[in-house]
């Protein structure tokens, strides 16, 4: 036992040392939770963890996200000892241009790293999203004696993880579902990054948990690497519901000058203060970046061994590919993102209707089509099904078999336990996003989620890091416009839209009418590659006779020809979502006159962005200069496509309360004012 003790101090010290080498090479980045963190981790990753370096992506491996992504130096030496495909040059190079192991983890860059984490509280939120995935999936795929899903997912997580409010949003929904293999190590310093947490909390984190359904331990002396193992062999053992271990650390352990005080957390220690923590903890001072001989050995052991878990699981599995061949190929088609040939073979075709529905309406039917091609999908909303429809209907209800509803509206499913798909996510944005994050990260589920237009801002965190991190989340946002009318203008979107446009690998899709919609959901289930966005209408919008008009499917394109009145424009008409129907109706009147117009449906910029130039300039043809866009939001951005000369109808503050169609006759988003505005663009 004194030799598994002490190789396993000399283990820690490795972690703690590759990180604050690498913190200094870089003379930036995060030394105080490498110091202080790395004997929880240590235990974890040796003794639980079921991980395969050499397979980085296995599908029943246990999921580890360090949600505190300020310390990823600890996890790029975790990374590095255990063998994934991080060598030493890489951890030397830590926070430069190229490097794969940058300043906050990216899981599309470093392997091993399942999710993006810096932004506090999104990675514990992504964890709830993994841990949703692997019971679901278990649910739907585990036979007795044949459990094909069976892993855990577990968090590193930070004071500054639980001050943000995300993280109660998300655990008090884990704790609702009772997700027990869920399994949260706090790193409890009291230490942030300007002072003690004690300068703007006194909250009792333990007491909170404990309040939303989680089993809480305590771990006094975050260097007692017995008491960390028997609170996981704890946390492993009961599954009734998520476990959070509160393990009390010293930020910057070892430190002289540095260690539980704020000046570890966020800046290197400087050459003296490093050689001075080596010697505190009896590691030589040079060279930088040493790992001695027995801790690589001990390290290539550990990783054979998690080595052999993935051999065991694969003999599992083959057996399970004997008993059930069919459920085995669909495991493996989930798991690996694709999509069945054929499976928009039956998405809904919408008849020419000049009243119309809302595309929010149009949205629930395809969706209904596509949950019965495409088992795979799940989601929910922010406690708005009645509004964004987006229940899927005969699907059951995703909750802990042991509960059951005393009312629920809009769903019709019997079934109420983890093979539900229905996700209620309660009134819970901010969250919601980021569990969807999780769902997709994990792999095997096609993850939607969905609330008014106006409370993307909500999510806009977790939008912003399923771009970055190339997730197939699906965000869907209904109430799209001024049209939400007598809501007012604290639910009247008008600068969302232009927001979301911002965001790189992000497709935004604002579609026209209900065949449109088909196509956006089209789209957004075949990206796999980042997140998108659908915005839909609360009002009904008419649904454009096809046989007059082009063919819905140029939505893919992100913008097409919608009409022409003539063979050579002289008057283009670009719009989107609701707005196409007066654009079209405007230029029907303007043709009257003798105009040649052209009217433009643009559900996409960033698809038409994408598109080769040729066919850019078939829609909009440089010769004509008279170019007017409508959308009922803000105009900034339009003026790349009108140009100079152009005209830019929009709204351009914020709007009013009052019956929808009167707001937008108030705001000047009438045929009216687009005819008189595209006169004027043609005199000028």
């Amino acid at each position: 036992m004194e030799k598994r003790e002490t190789i396993d101090t000399r283990c820690v010290n490795a972690l703690r040392f590759l990180a604050v080498d690498a913190v200094e090479a870089a003379n930036s980045g995060h030394p105080g939770l490498p110091l202080g963190a790395a004997p929880m981790a240590h235990v974890l990753w040796s003794r639980y963890l079921r991980h395969d370096p050499r397979d980085p992506r296995w599908p029943d491996r246990d999921r580890f996200v360090l949600s505190a992504g300020h310390g990823s130096a600890l996890l790029y030496a975790l990374l590095h000892l255990h063998g994934y495909d991080l060598p030493l040059a890489e951890l030397r190079a830590f926070r430069q241009w190229g490097s794969r192991a940058p300043g906050h983890p990216e899981s599309h860059l470093t392997p091993g790293v399942e999710v993006t984490t810096g932004p506090l509280g999104q990675g514990i939120a992504n964890a709830v999203g993994l841990a949703i995935a692997e019971r679901h999936l278990a649910g739907i795929f585990n036979r007795p004696g044949n459990e094909i899903v069976d892993h855990r997912t577990f968090v590193l997580a930070g004071d500054g993880d639980f001050m943000e409010g995300i993280s109660y949003e998300a655990c008090a929904l884990a704790g609702h579902l009772r997700l027990g293999r869920l399994i949260v190590l706090y790193d409890s310093n009291g230490i942030c990054l300007a002072g003690t947490t004690s300068l703007s909390t006194s909250e009792d984190v333990a007491g909170r948990f404990a309040a939303a359904g989680w089993t809480v331990e305590t771990v006094r002396d975050g260097n007692d690497l017995g008491a960390i193992d028997a609170a996981l062999r704890s946390a492993v053992a009961a599954e009734d519901r998520p476990h959070l271990i509160v393990v009390k650390t010293i930020i910057g352990y070892g430190a002289p000058t540095r260690q539980n005080t704020y000046g570890a957390h966020g800046a290197p220690l400087g050459k003296d203060e490093v050689a001075a923590t080596k010697r505190a903890l009896g590691w030589p001072e040079t060279p930088s970046f040493f790992v001695p001989d027995d801790v690589r050995t001990r390290f290539g052991e550990i990783a054979r061994e998690a080595a052999a878990a993935h051999s065991a699981w694969q003999e599992r599995f083959d057996a399970y590919r004997t008993a059930y061949p069919d459920l085995a190929i669909e495991f493996e088609r989930r798991m690996n993102g694709l999509l069945p040939k054929g499976w928009d073979r039956d998405l809904p075709q919408f008849d020419a209707d000049p009243k119309g529905i809302a595309t929010r309406k149009a949205s629930e039917t395809i969706l209904q089509s596509i949950t019965k091609a495409l088992p795979e999908t799940m989601g929910g909303s922010a406690d708005l099904n009645p509004s964004t429809l987006t229940w899927l209907k005969h699907e059951g209800d995703f909750e802990h078999p042991g509960t059951r509803p005393i009312q629920v509206q809009g769903t019709l499913g019997e079934a109420w336990d983890y093979t539900g798909r229905n996700i209620h996510f309660g009134v819970r944005e901010h969250a919601m996003g980021a569990i969807v994050n999780g769902l997709a990260a994990h792999g095997g589920t096609i993850p939607y989620a969905s609330t008014f237009l106006v409370f993307s801002d909500y999510l806009r965190p977790a939008i912003r890091v399923a771009a970055l991190a190339h997730y197939r989340s699906i965000f869907v946002f209904s109430h799209d416009s001024i049209g939400v009318g007598e809501d007012g203008p604290t639910h009247q979107p008008v600068e969302q839209i232009a927001s979301l446009r911002l965001i790189p690998n992000l497709v935004v899709l604002r579609p026209a009418d209900a065949n449109e919609t088909a196509e956006a959901w089209r789209t957004a289930v075949e990206r796999a590659d980042g997140p998108s966005v659908l915005v839909l209408s609360r009002q009904a919008v008419p649904t454009f006779d096809r046989t007059g008009v082009a063919s819905a499917d140029g939505v893919r394109r992100g913008a097409y020809v919608l009409w022409d009145s003539a063979p050579t424009p002289e008057l283009i008409l670009l719009a989107t979502g609701s707005e196409v129907a007066l654009a079209f109706d405007a230029a029907r009147h303007l043709a009257g006159d003798g105009i040649r117009v052209r009217v433009v449906s643009m559900p996409s910029w960033e698809l038409f962005d994408a598109q080769p130039a040729a066919y850019r300039t078939s829609v909009l043809p440089e010769e004509v200069s008279a170019r007017v866009s409508v959308e009922a939001g803000r105009t900034t951005g339009w003026e790349r496509y009108v140009g100079a000369h152009g005209v830019s109808i929009g709204v351009d503050r914020f709007g009013a309360c009052g019956p929808g169609p009167e707001v937008f006759s108030h705001l000047g988003i009438t045929v009216e004012s687009i005819e008189q505005q595209a006169r004027e663009a043609l005199k000028r």
